[in-house]
């Protein structure tokens, strides 16, 4: 089996869509970030100007699957719980899912281009699609999967760029990261991976040629993707609404029905000076966010997985159904001991600068997107953690690799799927008793 790529790649998308699309749209409530996201979203319907201190592109994109759908704003996202008046929401929830479930075959491919066998990049990939936490969170209108989707993507367009120094992928490259940095600021994590072992070749081989391309395809690429993500934004908001309490009188001037836009003491700004004004804004308001959440969580937590998330509830008379974001504890913590295991194993290699580039590139890809949180001050949260937990498992899947020991496949997917099952009724939100519920609490900070 493991001899036939394709008949590999069939058994993930199968699983991966199983998985994912089962029970899809259930609850037919707002859960969770939706009560934020959704009103977002209904502001490029309506035209008026809201204030997120992520960058447009994931709104943008649910947006414009909402439109095609026929949804229509008017829909309050006021609370958690909150039902749905039509099946519309079904095409706000749609490209996160699809995300989700295309991310276990990048996976797989980027085992492949790290060296991994057949049988342990499969092995890697079912990880994912067994991987709760990372289900849960693409199951709704939320951004990170397709962060994750368009950042992973990225890494392989890379690692086949390593390869054949093809122009196209190093193209491809910096237009999905691009896009990755575009949806949340996390997302520049993959592109400073990318652009760190881009460096460390130049700083080998001093090619300007070389150069000049990293800097055009990595560098401004990115940039101008993210400029004109805004500019689709700032266009499709062209009217006062409630961020403007956010931003200056010159760039309230801009917005129609503004209390400024016929102030004549005030001067609008054009494009560059409003993107320029907004990011600042977005990086003062991620900074100053003082909030606290009941569910929030240390980044250091984060690979114990000591803290979930409570999404939503439904109450009935005997049972009661619940969402949280946890993940799949085998497949959490193997990872992290993994890592752990990793990281101790190189400490005198890395002294010697004598470290293979699977080792280098899954170390360097795990602590590039963790370690810039230890200085958010903001409530986060376990999603954060994603795009690490993803390089963990590749750290699992690489040593695994390294071992060939038999029947570490056959126990490692056995396990994945059994805790994955047991822990199925929070994931996809299935009716409960209390006493059912407390088997799955583990840790009484799960709750």
């Amino acid at each position: 089996m493991f001899e036939n790529k394709k008949t590999l790649i069939i058994i993930i998308l199968a699983l991966s869509l199983f998985t994912h699309f089962i029970r899809f749209g259930h609850p037919n409530q707002t859960v969770f970030d939706e009560v934020h996201f959704g009103k977002f979203l209904s502001g490029y319907f309506t035209g008026e100007y809201f204030f997120d201190i992520h960058p447009p592109l994931g709104k943008l994109l649910l947006s414009a699957a909402g439109y095609a759908s026929g949804f229509k704003p008017g829909f309050s996202f006021a609370n958690i719980g909150e039902v749905f008046p039509d099946k519309h929401y079904l095409a706000l929830r749609l490209l996160p899912v699809i995300a989700g479930t295309l991310l276990p075959i990048i996976i797989f491919f980027i085992a492949l281009r790290l060296g991994f066998s057949r049988k342990i990049s499969f092995l890697t990939s079912l990880l994912i699609v067994f991987e709760n936490a990372l289900l849960v969170q693409s199951r709704f209108i939320l951004l990170d999967s397709m962060l994750l989707l368009f950042g992973f993507g990225a890494i392989l367009a890379y690692l086949r760029h390593k390869s054949s120094r093809s122009f196209q992928m190093l193209l491809l490259t910096g237009t999905l990261a691009g896009l990755s940095a575009s949806i949340k600021w996390t997302g520049l994590g993959f592109l400073g991976l990318i652009l760190v072992f881009k460096l460390l070749e130049w700083a080998k081989q001093k090619n300007i040629k070389d150069a000049l391309l990293t800097f055009v395809f990595l560098c401004l690429l990115p940039f101008l993707i993210y400029l004109s993500v805004f500019a689709i934004h700032f266009k499709l908001l062209p009217k006062s609404g409630p961020g403007n309490a956010f931003m200056t009188p010159s760039f309230q001037k801009t917005l129609l029905n503004s209390s400024h836009e016929k102030n004549q003491s005030v001067k609008p700004i054009g494009f560059l000076k409003k993107f320029l004004e907004l990011n600042i804004q977005m990086y003062s308001s991620n900074k100053t966010l003082t909030a606290i959440h009941p569910y929030g969580s240390k980044w250091y937590s984060w690979p114990f997985m000591t803290r979930t998330v409570y999404y939503w509830n439904k109450a009935a008379v005997q049972t009661e159904s619940k969402v949280y974001l946890l993940g799949n504890p085998f497949v959490w913590w193997s990872s992290t001991i993994a890592m752990l295991y990793l990281l101790i194993s190189s400490v005198s290699k890395i002294r010697k600068w004598k470290l293979d580039f699977p080792t280098s590139f899954i170390l360097a890809g795990f602590f590039i997107n963790l370690l810039p949180f230890i200085g958010v001050g903001r409530v986060m949260f376990l999603y954060h953690y994603f795009a690490s937990l993803v390089f963990a498992i590749l750290a699992l899947g690489y040593l695994l690799d390294k071992q060939n020991k038999k029947g570490v496949f056959t126990l490692f997917v056995f396990f994945s799927i059994l805790f994955f099952l047991f822990l199925s009724p929070f994931t996809y939100g299935l009716p409960l008793t209390v006493p059912e519920q407390n088997l799955l609490f583990w840790l009484p900070t799960w709750r």
